[in-house]
């Protein structure tokens, strides 16, 4: 089997490492070692996840926000010691070109609203990091993608599980070979989806359902175990409630078979708890994830016997990694690229739904 992206391994593995020690002090920050951030949106996962990781991490600083509710504002000033002239919304958000205080905006706003916020933080001199998924459409991610490169500002994605040490060892597994060359993978990732007046069910904001949210977990493992990108898909959706579902996929199942002939069997889905994880399969045993994709409580075993590592913070590992990618001027092994590739893929599976034939991915 061909293999690409070597580097990705022991780049992603130090840095996953480094995110383990210690926590981040923001009086004692060195600016020669530290970015400093702001977050752009304060929804669940920005207040829940992401700025509780701002504090574990040793090369990201959080020092402003970006909010459409002005009743948050003093809040995260208060809870974080965010100063006045750091705090902006989504109108005089451009004025951020005037702040030489913040380097990085993180864009954690509904998928329809990654686009607009990227290249508007590019154009006001920022590097942008962006939640998954990239973009609504590949279209968009290309005008991310050229936005931050004509600012000559750098971009990434925020696919955490690249920075998961369980993650990283199952690539290794996979990349090594340990278990014979891989034959298959299995992948699945969904929940049973509340709210029915919640954004991720808006088309135009989500951009897709199940598949968008969180169906490229079980994209991106098939991509990374195999470091290769898919050769042509089938894909089938299934719904039980029309009228919640009336935007947006409810379940989608898709077989992807890659350049080298490896098979992956993928499923996602909103209408269910309980499917989260992923198998790989090779001539001489098999390993994976299970629970693969969550926050933390990450398990998994081999052929060999249990897969264990301490569970770090995938947040802070990931804003880590990036904050020194600036650092030390490299491009991040989660680039705007990476996002672009997800979203052909993601087009070839709703294609294929669309016409009921198989389809070819679409090339960067």
């Amino acid at each position: 089997m061909t293999i690409d992206r070597r580097q990705f391994i022991g780049t992603t593995s130090a840095l996953a490492a480094a995110a383990t020690f210690g926590v981040h002090q923001s009086s004692a920050a060195d600016p020669k070692t530290t970015v400093n951030f702001a977050l752009v949106g304060l929804g669940s996962l920005a207040t829940n996840q992401i700025a509780p990781a701002l504090q574990k991490t040793k090369h990201a600083k959080l020092v402003g926000v970006v909010t459409g509710t002005p009743s948050k504002e003093k809040v995260w000033a208060d809870k974080y010691g965010i100063a006045k002239q750091n705090i902006y919304n989504y109108e005089n958000f451009d004025k951020l070109a005037e702040n030489g205080d913040i380097d990085v905006v993180y864009i954690v706003l509904p998928n329809g609203m990654h686009k607009e916020f990227t290249v508007r933080g590019a154009q006001a001199g920022k590097h942008v990091l962006c939640e998954k998924p990239m973009a609504n459409n590949s279209d968009d991610c290309r005008a991310m993608i050229d936005a931050c490169n004509t600012a000559d500002r750098k971009l990434a994605i925020g696919y955490r599980c690249h920075f998961e040490p369980h993650h990283q060892h199952c690539i290794e597994l996979a990349r090594s070979e340990k278990f014979g060359e891989l034959k298959a993978i299995e992948a699945g990732f969904g929940f049973k989806i509340g709210d029915p007046n919640q954004w991720r069910l808006k088309g135009d904001l989500a951009g897709g359902g199940a598949m968008m949210d969180v169906g490229v977990y079980a994209l991106q493992a098939c991509r990374y175990l195999t470091g290769e990108e898919p050769a042509e898909i089938t894909a089938q959706e299934t719904k039980t409630d029309m009228k919640k579902f009336a935007e947006v996929d409810e379940t989608i199942t898709w077989a992807m078979k890659m350049p080298s002939g490896v098979m992956c069997y993928c499923s996602t889905s909103y209408a269910f708890n309980g499917i989260n994880r992923f198998n790989a399969y090779g001539e001489k045993g098999s390993f994976g994830l299970d629970p693969a994709f969550g926050y933390g409580g990450i398990k998994g075993k081999s052929s060999a016997g249990p897969i264990e590592f301490e569970n770090v913070d995938q947040f802070a590992a990931e804003m880590d990694a990036f904050a020194k990618c600036i650092l030390e001027d490299r491009q991040s092994t989660v680039s705007g690229e990476e996002g672009l590739r997800d979203l052909l893929a993601v087009e070839a599976i709703y294609e294929s739904i669309r016409t009921g034939q198989r389809t070819k991915v679409g090339s960067v």
